[in-house]
């Protein structure tokens, strides 16, 4: 048999009214807690940060892990701003001095070792020799180290404002990838000739195609621009483009 509707209208009104004395009960004794200074406040802690997501980067099979949210080249004068790789960086050209501000990390990529380094430790990369430059700090609290692969022709520099331990711990991140390959500097032939870049491509398993363009300031066969971008980790046959001028 089908209920009456106000039958149906007295349940609903019953619930409501008990809903309503829970919520003021909740709230007096909160209340009362906050007046009399009684009870225990129970704080529940924020859940721990998850694992930062990373990205690799590299010049040949050589490559070091960084988070993701880093920039790339994000400098002045090349001086880090903030977090960030620093890969064939065109502002380090420039000079100016500008102080790094606090808690920024960087990495950068080289072919020769960076000036200052010298060898304080010899170790193994995935079989690979490594030199290692040990971390110190400067006067204006920036800490560096370094680690060299010279058989493969890079190097990676950490530096940090932040302290000597991120140095150590972004630097511990190397890694030696023999499916894939970082698309090189493209500062490694003499003049940015275009033919020995493309040589030195070929030479990582990396297929070339040309494109060109014309110009009133560069010489003919100079290379103007790459793509994907040095330090981008490709698989072997995959194929960089270069411009070049015609």
């Amino acid at each position: 048999m089908e209920p009456r509707p106000d039958a149906t209208r007295g349940r609903g009104v019953l619930a409501s009214a008990a809903a309503a004395i829970t919520v003021l009960a909740v709230i007096g004794v909160t209340n009362a807690l906050s007046s009399n200074g009684g009870g225990t406040l129970i704080t529940i802690p924020d859940p721990p940060p998850g694992p930062v997501a990373m990205r690799m980067v590299g010049y040949g099979h050589a490559a070091i892990a960084v988070p993701k949210v880093w920039g790339t080249n994000a400098s002045r004068c090349g001086i880090p701003h903030r977090d960030t790789v620093l890969i064939d960086d065109p502002a380090a050209a420039s000079y100016c001095d500008l102080p790094r501000p606090p808690d920024v990390d960087s990495v950068e990529l080289g072919t020769d070792p960076p000036s200052g380094f010298q060898v304080d430790e010899v170790f193994l990369v995935n079989g690979v020799r490594a030199e290692r430059r040990k971390t110190t700090c400067a006067s204006d609290d920036v800490c560096w180290g370094a680690v060299g692969l010279p058989s493969l022709h890079v190097w990676f520099r950490a530096s940090s404002s932040t302290d000597a331990a991120v140095v150590d711990e972004i630097l511990s991140r190397i890694e030696i990838l023999p499916d894939r390959v970082g698309v090189p500097s493209s500062r490694t032939t003499d003049g940015r000739d275009s033919t020995a870049y493309a040589k030195s491509l070929r030479e990582l398993g990396l297929r070339t195609e040309i494109s060109t363009r014309t110009s009133t300031v560069y010489k003919p066969g100079r290379l103007v621009s790459v793509s994907p971008s040095p330090g981008t980790l490709l698989s072997p046959g995959e194929t960089v483009t270069l411009t070049v001028i015609k």
